[in-house]
């Protein structure tokens, strides 16, 4: 045993635990599924090599992915006398470790060419945007942003981008040629003659480089450094597994945890195709699987079985078949509603009970897939004195994007040439959208991440006012106003004594007492551009990314688990959603939320939800419910009559001062071209036309309508 090493007790870990620990020195791969104990394993690990004389401390490197991560590494090994001084165990993220590591070696590498890590990629992302005559709008160099990190983390040049946006089914925010010249813009703008600007890549990108062109350089690190634990493997993006590979050398010292189901960031360039391939790697690998889950109740962990075992496709073939090793605990609940601010209410009451029987509000999440989710939870909250802190996220007022709507909506509140009817009631709505058309509330569902998220954001906003004007139809702009700010103002404090509300993505890593996982409906979880209109994923390993999402949120639940959906964004809205196809067969069939489920699924209507004019089959997705008809099936479309009703509608928002997707939008005037309505019933019936459109336009539209079969019959005579 190496000298002042404290002996090793294995006695609390489990035979798979200490199997991981005492695995000779080598490859090892531990696959670890959510609350198996993957920290204390590795931790163990590591000191027990040290302990067998096989590597000094200061000769391990433990990466992770975060710094919140290695900051819990590094206390656990603190606390087994092997972390946080100099000449111990170092346990750091990847580019926290590739800074050090080049800082030190860059005047062996470089010489005395200076450099500095860019503070903000923004403003350089934009001038090469500027140039390429993309603009300069906030989502778009956002967008743009995220795109040059995808591709540097893929190790993806720009030229080689276009190809590579394609094979990889990215969402790029403008034509992937002007994307690329973008990204090479951006990289020759780090380079003046004052010296060398590097981004967190960079830091990558010249450590790797570093240790592979300059032998001199990668013997006196590998000298240093002879052991490597890698934690989440499975997050690893193809610039990392660069690094890796230059830190080992042709040495094997290395051991990684993940697990492949948890992958949820591919987005980002992370793969797991690293950890699915170790064994192919390293034929003599040692493989330990953990599945012993020391964190959830049967009931949860038997429930994230499920989830993942509808799975498919090569990550799925790892899955890990948890085993609860808690007590027993309430079998997790299934919750359906009318509508989101129903769903919000009900949840706070639930939380509210939760608290009171003694589950401290710092237990207790809620959690959804977009933060565009949250302000309806972070309302309901509020309204039953319910502290809460939005992680991931700023609060829903504090979005750049919610206070530049908010200032638009002043500044037409400051106008004198909108009449009176104009601010109020079911008007204000109409106002409200064109409003905040600047700002980038579009008719349909923008391209880019970025601009995805912004666009949610403006819509939920709309429907705040729908669900305000629903309440008080005399509300007029400045009474809208006067609530929003009082809804701003009345936050909590951030405050680790709360509710947490997160995205899947920010609660990836944590774990609660309680979980709600809010708004599972197709076109939310799994997300709308996965599934494309017709409701049929393209990309089915998109999909299946969206179900790890849902079992990753499973499986942060300790012991309270609800799972909910609404059938309706807001109060009194046409019920056209469905409740996540990933649910399918897990619903018990007691369960108060299966009878009306199973409306929602196409098991039988009841009004609820609408079905297929043509083959009577329940409508999927937004196109196909506007349209009144599925995707694929027939329908005779009168061409003269929708430019009739384009010219009419051109005239119409001309006339208002508003745009013309305010007025009616594409697919409803495609739908009244379709189906001829031949009076005001037959107008409510197409979706995205209620009893204001009818006051508003309804007379104008059917006397087009009108005339158009007029002229038709005599046509034909």
């Amino acid at each position: 045993m190496m000298v002042g090493v404290p002996a090793l007790d294995l006695s609390a870990l489990d035979p798979e635990q200490a199997a991981a620990v005492r695995a000779p020195r080598g490859p090892v791969c531990v696959l670890a599924g959510a609350g198996t104990g993957k920290t204390r394993t590795i931790t163990h690990r590591i000191a027990h090599l040290i302990a067998g004389g096989h590597v000094k401390p200061d000769q391990v490197l433990a990466v992770t992915f975060t710094a919140r991560a290695a900051g819990e590494m590094r206390g656990r090994l603190r606390a087994m006398g092997l972390g946080g001084e100099a000449g111990q165990v170092q346990a750091r993220t990847f580019h926290a470790a590739a800074l050090r590591q080049l800082r030190y070696f860059w005047p062996q590498v470089v010489g005395d060419v200076p450099w500095q890590l860019l503070d903000s990629k923004f403003p350089v992302v934009a001038q090469a945007a500027h140039r390429a005559g993309l603009g300069t709008a906030t989502d778009m160099i956002r967008d743009l942003l995220s795109e040059i990190e995808w591709a540097k983390a893929s190790l993806i040049a720009p030229e080689d981008y276009p190809a590579a946006a394609a094979r990889h089914h990215r969402d790029a925010p403008a034509e992937v040629t002007r994307v690329a010249q973008v990204y090479a813009g951006y990289e020759s703008a780090k380079t003046s003659a004052e010296g060398l600007l590097l981004d967190f890549d960079d830091l990558l990108l010249h450590t790797a480089a570093a240790l592979e062109d300059y032998p001199a350089v990668a013997d006196e690190f590998r000298g240093r450094y002879r052991s490597f634990v890698v934690d989440e493997y499975q997050d690893v993006t193809p610039l990392q597994q660069r690094v890796l590979d230059a830190w080992l050398g042709e040495r094997d010292d290395l051991t990684v945890v993940g697990d492949a189901n948890q992958t949820i960031y591919s987005f980002t360039g992370a793969t797991p195709n690293h950890l699915l391939d170790f064994s192919r790697r390293f034929p003599d690998a040692t493989v330990i699987r953990l599945e012993r889950d020391y964190r959830s109740t049967p009931q949860v962990v038997s429930l994230a079985n499920r989830v993942i075992g509808a799975a498919r496709g090569r990550i799925a073939g790892t899955r890990l078949a948890l085993i609860g090793q808690r007590a027993d605990g309430p079998e997790p609940e299934f919750a359906e509603y009318p509508d989101v601010p129903a769903e919000a209410a009900d949840i706070a009451a639930r939380i509210k009970k939760l608290i009171a029987a003694g589950t401290p509000a710092a237990e207790i999440a809620v959690l959804y897939r977009i933060n565009a989710q949250s302000e309806p939870f972070e309302q309901a909250l509020r309204a039953r004195d319910i502290p809460f802190q939005v992680r991931g996220g700023e609060g829903f007022f504090q979005r750049p994007e919610i206070r530049q709507a908010v200032l638009e909506l002043r500044k037409a509140d400051a106008r004198d040439d909108l009449p009176d009817q104009a601010r109020s009631g079911a008007e204000l709505i109409t106002l409200v959208r064109a409003a905040l058309a600047p700002v980038g509330l579009t008719a349909e569902e923008p391209a880019g991440a970025q601009a995805k998220e912004r666009w949610s954001s403006l819509l939920a906003l709309v429907q705040l006012t729908e669900e305000l004007v629903g309440h008080d139809d005399e509300i007029d702009l400045t009474g809208l106003l006067r609530e929003l700010a009082t809804r701003a103002e009345a936050k909590h404090p951030p405050t680790v004594d709360g509710v947490t509300l997160a995205s899947l993505h920010a609660a990836k890593g944590l774990e609660w007492d309680a979980v709600f996982l809010v708004g599972v409906s197709d076109g939310t979880l799994p997300i709308q551009h996965v599934l494309g209109d017709d409701g049929k994923a393209s990309d089915q390993s998109a999909l299946e990314e969206e179900r790890r999402l849902l079992y990753v949120g499973v499986t942060r639940a300790r012991v309270h688990l609800t799972i909910s959906w609404a059938l309706a964004r807001t109060e009194g809205g046409r019920r056209v959603r469905r409740r996540s196809r990933f649910l399918t067969g897990l619903v018990p069939d007691e369960s108060p939320a299966s009878r009306i489920a199973a409306t929602a699924t196409g098991a039988k209507d009841d009004g609820k939800r609408p079905l297929c004019r043509v083959c009577a089959k329940p409508l999927i997705g937004t196109y196909a419910t506007m349209l009144g008809r599925c995707r694929r099936c027939p329908a005779e479309l009168d061409a003269e009559l929708l430019a009739a009703l384009q010219e009419w509608r051109a005239e119409k928002a001309e006339v208002l001062r508003v745009r013309d997707f305010v007025v009616f939008t594409d697919t409803t005037l495609t739908a009244i071209a379709e189906q001829l309505p031949a009076d005001d019933a037959a107008l409510a019936s197409i979706a995205g036309i209620g009893p204001k459109k009818i006051e508003q336009y309804g007379a104008d539209v059917l006397a087009i309508v009108a005339s158009r079969l007029r002229a038709t019959t005599q046509n034909r005579r």
